[in-house]
């Protein structure tokens, strides 16, 4: 394996197809209550973005026409969007699995104080984001008293049902790591997490997904600044798996932005990489929600640069956690 490396330090990201098309990922907004320093979004209290109400009719007819089984709603607080609760309520009703990716504090925000009611009436998963059982930790990642709230937002959705043992209501939480470096084993962190948050605070939930740091936007501005961007894209090239290329979620998944145009995923998306629908758009170069209602995606060509490697550097790496652990 090592006699290897420096070969694959020369090599671009393999090419990758797709697959069936299983989940749609939606961009809502960039608007968020909190500011993260690993947020590769870059969202933040003062975006304005949000898509439209153009695009939200297209997207109610890509769930009504298209075999999709999971609506994946990001952000951003996508809660923060005016129509958020209308569009869940519509992927509900048409049958899907319609995951928020909450970042826990805006439940105790003035205005949403019903928002978990809400998400738990709709059988809504939520996948939270948390990156420590530390106050310390999370506080320096995420801004102060952003433990704290975090607590608070997870008791109150453990008080509805989530995470606990027979609920159908299920909890996930996110780990990522403060700097330049993979995450550790997935199952074993995630047996820490629940040791800790049950016996400090109360607080039970499914299962942890850890997700390696993209080398973009502001985190990747941050270790350019510390002179740190070369020496972890050599970790990420370092740690390449090949057999994690089978279980990359951009094989059964598209990233939608704001403004209803497709990527093959989310880091694609902020890195203005759109999705490629070879022969069929007609006089224009990006592929739209509208695309979807009749577009042949299986076997289409993914595309990749080097921020790829990170998720497939050691255990991998997706929005659905390790790849292999």
């Amino acid at each position: 394996m090592h006699a290897m490396l420096p070969l694959l330090d020369q090599l671009a990201f393999p090419p990758i197809r797709r697959g069936a098309l299983e989940a749609l990922q939606i961009n809502l907004t960039y608007r968020c209550n909190q500011r993260c320093l690993h947020c590769h979004v870059n969202a933040g209290p003062t975006r304005s973005e949000a898509m439209s109400d153009d695009s939200l009719a297209l997207l109610h007819q890509v769930i009504d026409a298209h075999p999709v089984q999971t609506l994946d709603l990001t952000g951003g607080a996508p809660e923060m969007h005016p129509r958020f609760r209308e569009i869940v309520r519509h992927a509900r009703r048409e049958g899907l699995r319609v995951i928020d990716r909450c970042n826990l504090t805006i439940l105790g925000e003035p205005g949403y104080e019903d928002l978990a009611g809400f998400l738990a009436e709709q059988g809504v998963e939520i996948t939270a984001s948390l990156p420590c059982y530390s106050r310390d930790n999370v506080d320096a990642q995420r801004g102060d008293g952003v433990f704290d709230a975090s607590i608070k937002g997870l008791q109150q959705l453990n008080a509805l049902g989530y995470g606990q043992a027979g609920s159908e209501l299920v909890l996930n939480l996110v780990y990522n790591p403060q700097g330049p470096r993979l995450p550790p084993p997935q199952a074993a962190l995630e047996a820490d997490y629940k040791r800790h948050l049950l016996e400090d605070f109360g607080i039970a939930f499914n299962h942890l997904l850890c997700i390696t740091n993209q080398p973009i936007a502001r985190f990747g501005s941050t270790l350019v600044s510390k002179g740190q961007f070369n020496a972890y894209m050599q970790l990420l090239r370092d740690s390449y798996r090949a057999e994690n290329l089978d279980g990359l979620m951009c094989r059964s998944l598209v990233s939608v932005d704001w403004q209803g145009y497709l990527y093959d995923c989310d880091f694609n998306q902020m890195l203005d990489l759109p999705l490629q629908l070879q022969g069929q758009l007609v006089g224009r170069e990006r592929a739209h929600l509208r695309d979807l209602l009749d577009a042949r995606l299986a076997n289409n060509p993914i595309v990749t640069r080097d921020h790829c490697f990170a998720c497939t550097a050691g255990q991998g790496s997706s929005c659905g956690g390790a790849l292999n652990d």
